[in-house]
Protein backbone atom coordinates (compact mmCIF):
# COMPACT_ATOMS: atom_id res chain seq x y z
CA UNK A 1 0.00 0.00 0.00
CA UNK A 2 2.99 2.32 0.44
CA UNK A 3 3.41 2.58 -3.33
CA UNK A 4 -0.32 3.34 -3.68
CA UNK A 5 0.01 6.30 -1.32
CA UNK A 6 3.21 7.41 -3.06
CA UNK A 7 1.40 7.37 -6.41
CA UNK A 8 -1.53 9.28 -4.89
CA UNK A 9 0.93 11.83 -3.54
CA UNK A 10 2.49 12.21 -7.01
CA UNK A 11 -0.91 12.91 -8.51
CA UNK A 12 -1.74 15.40 -5.77
CA UNK A 13 1.59 17.23 -5.98
CA UNK A 14 1.45 17.29 -9.77
CA UNK A 15 -1.91 19.07 -9.80
CA UNK A 16 -0.39 22.21 -11.29
CA UNK A 17 1.16 20.18 -14.08
CA UNK A 18 -2.17 18.39 -14.67
CA UNK A 19 -4.05 21.67 -14.92
CA UNK A 20 -1.51 22.91 -17.44
CA UNK A 21 -1.60 19.83 -19.65
CA UNK A 22 -5.20 18.62 -19.33
CA UNK A 23 -7.03 21.54 -17.74
CA UNK A 24 -7.62 23.35 -21.01
CA UNK A 25 -9.33 20.45 -22.72
CA UNK A 26 -11.32 19.59 -19.60
CA UNK A 27 -12.60 23.15 -19.21
CA UNK A 28 -13.45 23.56 -22.89
CA UNK A 29 -15.05 20.13 -22.99
CA UNK A 30 -17.63 20.90 -20.30
CA UNK A 31 -19.02 23.72 -22.41
CA UNK A 32 -18.69 22.08 -25.82
CA UNK A 33 -21.90 20.02 -25.75
CA UNK A 34 -24.07 23.05 -26.46
CA UNK A 35 -24.44 26.56 -25.14
CA UNK A 36 -27.47 25.55 -23.09
CA UNK A 37 -25.69 22.73 -21.23
CA UNK A 38 -26.84 22.51 -17.62
CA UNK A 39 -24.55 22.30 -14.61
CA UNK A 40 -25.41 18.62 -14.22
CA UNK A 41 -24.41 17.96 -17.84
CA UNK A 42 -21.13 19.79 -17.31
CA UNK A 43 -20.38 17.80 -14.15
CA UNK A 44 -21.31 14.52 -15.87
CA UNK A 45 -19.02 15.36 -18.77
CA UNK A 46 -16.13 16.15 -16.43
CA UNK A 47 -16.76 13.00 -14.40
CA UNK A 48 -16.81 10.74 -17.47
CA UNK A 49 -13.70 12.43 -18.85
CA UNK A 50 -11.78 11.75 -15.64
CA UNK A 51 -13.05 8.18 -15.44
CA UNK A 52 -11.81 7.59 -18.97
CA UNK A 53 -8.45 9.19 -18.22
CA UNK A 54 -8.11 7.12 -15.05
CA UNK A 55 -9.01 3.94 -16.93
CA UNK A 56 -6.08 4.47 -19.30
CA UNK A 57 -3.68 4.93 -16.38
CA UNK A 58 -4.96 1.77 -14.69
CA UNK A 59 -4.80 -0.32 -17.87
CA UNK A 60 -1.25 0.85 -18.54
CA UNK A 61 -0.24 0.01 -14.97
CA UNK A 62 -1.80 -3.44 -15.18
CA UNK A 63 -0.12 -4.18 -18.51
CA UNK A 64 3.35 -3.12 -17.37
CA UNK A 65 3.12 -4.75 -13.94
CA UNK A 66 1.57 -7.92 -15.35
CA UNK A 67 4.30 -8.25 -17.97
CA UNK A 68 7.04 -7.75 -15.37
CA UNK A 69 5.41 -10.32 -13.06
CA UNK A 70 5.25 -12.94 -15.84
CA UNK A 71 8.91 -12.39 -16.71
CA UNK A 72 9.91 -12.70 -13.05
CA UNK A 73 8.18 -16.10 -12.89
CA UNK A 74 9.69 -17.38 -16.13
CA UNK A 75 13.21 -16.24 -15.37
CA UNK A 76 15.35 -15.62 -12.32
CA UNK A 77 15.18 -11.87 -12.49
CA UNK A 78 15.21 -10.99 -8.80
CA UNK A 79 18.22 -8.71 -9.23
CA UNK A 80 16.65 -7.16 -12.33
CA UNK A 81 13.53 -6.31 -10.32
CA UNK A 82 15.68 -4.75 -7.61
CA UNK A 83 17.39 -2.67 -10.28
CA UNK A 84 13.98 -1.64 -11.59
CA UNK A 85 13.01 -0.53 -8.10
CA UNK A 86 16.21 1.51 -7.97
CA UNK A 87 15.17 3.04 -11.28
CA UNK A 88 11.73 3.78 -9.86
CA UNK A 89 13.32 5.48 -6.84
CA UNK A 90 15.51 7.52 -9.18
CA UNK A 91 12.45 8.52 -11.21
CA UNK A 92 10.74 9.60 -8.00
CA UNK A 93 13.75 11.71 -7.06
CA UNK A 94 13.82 13.32 -10.51
CA UNK A 95 10.10 13.92 -10.19
CA UNK A 96 10.64 15.75 -6.89
CA UNK A 97 13.06 18.08 -8.70
CA UNK A 98 10.56 18.42 -11.55
CA UNK A 99 7.62 19.35 -9.32
CA UNK A 100 9.75 21.80 -7.33
CA UNK A 101 10.88 23.29 -10.68
CA UNK A 102 14.51 23.04 -9.63
CA UNK A 103 15.23 20.82 -12.65
CA UNK A 104 12.89 20.01 -15.54
CA UNK A 105 14.76 17.05 -17.00
CA UNK A 106 11.66 14.87 -17.13
CA UNK A 107 10.48 16.98 -20.04
CA UNK A 108 12.85 14.90 -22.18
CA UNK A 109 10.71 11.81 -21.43
CA UNK A 110 7.58 13.72 -22.37
CA UNK A 111 9.16 14.64 -25.70
CA UNK A 112 10.01 10.98 -26.31
CA UNK A 113 6.38 10.04 -25.71
CA UNK A 114 5.24 12.42 -28.44
CA UNK A 115 5.78 9.66 -31.03
CA UNK A 116 2.96 7.59 -29.53
CA UNK A 117 0.80 10.64 -28.88
CA UNK A 118 0.88 11.65 -32.57
CA UNK A 119 -0.93 8.40 -33.35
CA UNK A 120 -3.51 8.77 -30.57
CA UNK A 121 -4.21 12.50 -30.85
CA UNK A 122 -6.45 12.17 -33.96
CA UNK A 123 -8.68 9.78 -31.96
CA UNK A 124 -9.02 12.37 -29.20
CA UNK A 125 -9.85 15.10 -31.69
CA UNK A 126 -12.56 12.92 -33.23
CA UNK A 127 -14.73 13.35 -30.12
CA UNK A 128 -14.49 17.15 -30.07
CA UNK A 129 -16.74 19.04 -29.94
CA UNK A 130 -18.72 16.66 -27.76
CA UNK A 131 -22.16 15.79 -29.06
CA UNK A 132 -23.16 14.13 -25.79
CA UNK A 133 -21.58 13.79 -22.31
CA UNK A 134 -21.06 10.05 -22.85
CA UNK A 135 -18.38 10.79 -25.46
CA UNK A 136 -16.27 12.34 -22.72
CA UNK A 137 -15.32 8.85 -21.53
CA UNK A 138 -13.50 7.72 -24.72
CA UNK A 139 -12.04 11.22 -25.02
CA UNK A 140 -10.61 10.85 -21.52
CA UNK A 141 -9.22 7.40 -22.36
CA UNK A 142 -7.43 8.82 -25.38
CA UNK A 143 -6.18 11.86 -23.44
CA UNK A 144 -4.80 9.55 -20.76
CA UNK A 145 -1.96 8.67 -23.16
CA UNK A 146 -0.73 12.26 -23.37
CA UNK A 147 3.05 12.23 -22.68
CA UNK A 148 3.48 13.09 -19.00
CA UNK A 149 6.48 12.77 -16.70
CA UNK A 150 4.17 12.29 -13.71
CA UNK A 151 2.50 9.30 -15.36
CA UNK A 152 5.83 7.78 -16.39
CA UNK A 153 7.17 8.07 -12.85
CA UNK A 154 4.10 6.34 -11.43
CA UNK A 155 4.33 3.60 -14.08
CA UNK A 156 7.91 2.90 -12.99
CA UNK A 157 6.52 2.04 -9.53
CA UNK A 158 3.75 -0.04 -11.05
CA UNK A 159 6.31 -2.08 -13.00
CA UNK A 160 7.84 -3.49 -9.80
CA UNK A 161 4.60 -3.96 -7.87
CA UNK A 162 4.54 -7.73 -8.39
CA UNK A 163 1.22 -8.25 -10.18
CA UNK A 164 -1.17 -6.68 -12.66
CA UNK A 165 -3.63 -6.02 -9.84
CA UNK A 166 -1.05 -4.15 -7.79
CA UNK A 167 0.06 -2.21 -10.85
CA UNK A 168 -3.50 -1.15 -11.55
CA UNK A 169 -3.96 -0.20 -7.89
CA UNK A 170 -0.91 2.04 -7.95
CA UNK A 171 -2.11 3.84 -11.06
CA UNK A 172 -5.57 4.14 -9.51
CA UNK A 173 -3.88 5.92 -6.61
CA UNK A 174 -2.18 8.28 -9.04
CA UNK A 175 -5.47 8.99 -10.83
CA UNK A 176 -7.18 9.61 -7.50
CA UNK A 177 -4.51 12.13 -6.58
CA UNK A 178 -5.15 14.14 -9.75
CA UNK A 179 -8.91 14.35 -9.20
CA UNK A 180 -9.06 17.28 -6.71
CA UNK A 181 -7.59 19.67 -9.28
CA UNK A 182 -9.26 18.19 -12.35
CA UNK A 183 -12.78 18.07 -10.88
CA UNK A 184 -12.79 21.60 -9.46
CA UNK A 185 -12.26 23.22 -12.84
CA UNK A 186 -14.73 26.01 -13.45
CA UNK A 187 -15.67 26.28 -9.78
CA UNK A 188 -12.54 26.49 -7.66
CA UNK A 189 -9.88 26.55 -10.37
CA UNK A 190 -8.49 29.95 -9.30
CA UNK A 191 -8.30 28.98 -5.63
CA UNK A 192 -6.85 25.54 -6.37
CA UNK A 193 -4.36 26.95 -8.87
CA UNK A 194 -3.12 29.54 -6.35
CA UNK A 195 -2.69 26.83 -3.70
CA UNK A 196 -0.83 24.32 -5.85
CA UNK A 197 1.43 26.97 -7.34
CA UNK A 198 2.52 28.20 -3.91
CA UNK A 199 6.16 27.66 -2.99
CA UNK A 200 5.41 25.94 0.32
CA UNK A 201 3.19 23.38 -1.41
CA UNK A 202 5.69 22.61 -4.17
CA UNK A 203 8.86 22.59 -2.08
CA UNK A 204 7.35 20.89 0.97
CA UNK A 205 5.71 18.15 -1.05
CA UNK A 206 8.78 17.66 -3.23
CA UNK A 207 10.97 17.28 -0.14
CA UNK A 208 8.70 14.53 1.22
CA UNK A 209 8.73 12.83 -2.17
CA UNK A 210 12.52 12.98 -2.30
CA UNK A 211 12.81 11.46 1.18
CA UNK A 212 10.54 8.57 0.19
CA UNK A 213 12.59 8.03 -2.97
CA UNK A 214 15.85 7.96 -1.02
CA UNK A 215 14.38 5.55 1.53
CA UNK A 216 13.18 3.19 -1.21
CA UNK A 217 16.51 3.40 -3.01
CA UNK A 218 18.37 2.61 0.22
CA UNK A 219 16.28 -0.53 0.78
CA UNK A 220 16.90 -1.66 -2.82
CA UNK A 221 20.66 -1.14 -2.46
CA UNK A 222 20.68 -3.20 0.78
CA UNK A 223 18.98 -6.05 -1.11
CA UNK A 224 21.70 -5.95 -3.76
CA UNK A 225 24.56 -6.10 -1.24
Amino acid sequence: MADFYAAFFIGLLGAGHCLGMCGGVASAMTFSINKDATKSQQWLTLLLYNLGRSSSYILAGMAIAGGAAVLSQLFDVKQALIMLRLLAASMMLLLALYISRLWLGLQALEKAGQHLWRRIQPIARFFLPLKHPVYAFPLGMAWGWLPCGLVYSSLSWAAVSGSALNGGLIMAGFALGTLPAMTTLGLLSHTVSRLIQSNWFRYGGSALLALYALHTGYIAIKQLI
